[in-house]
């Protein structure tokens, strides 16, 4: 039996990031890709498939708390991974508010460490 490719879209203003996590999620762990480093243009190009979002919260063109329910509205069933280097308690709050699903600090403490927390965010 095969599963359905799961599809992840990747939203940071960090190309290094993306190029990084695009490499490691399609070839390790099996995952469709799609990456933007703009969260506006994410908002209107957001594929209707996305299974899962990992959305920078720190980025100049703006904020991912306010970026994250735009993209809910468009497509309410899909998860949502908040990723920061600026964690506090009220950031990690904020964004369960608006509907992710959990959080991931960076830099990452290892990219299979990331590849469980997607797994576990998508059972869900």
């Amino acid at each position: 039996m095969s599963q359905t490719q799961k599809t992840v879209v990747i939203i940071d203003d960090e190309n290094d990031i993306l190029l990084m996590l695009e490499k490691y999620l399609t070839r390790e762990c099996g995952y469709k890709v799609q990456t933007f480093n703009n969260p506006v243009v994410a908002i209107s190009s957001l594929p209707k498939e996305a299974d899962l979002i990992l959305l920078d919260i720190m980025m100049p063109q703006m904020n991912g708390l306010d970026v994250l329910p735009k993209l809910l509205e468009k497509n309410p069933k899909t998860k949502v991974l908040m990723m920061t280097a600026y964690s506090t308690l009220d950031k990690v709050l904020n964004a369960h508010r608006h509907g992710a699903n959990d959080y991931v600090m960076k830099p990452f403490s290892s990219l299979n460490a990331l590849g469980k927390k997607i797994e576990e965010v998508l059972a869900k």
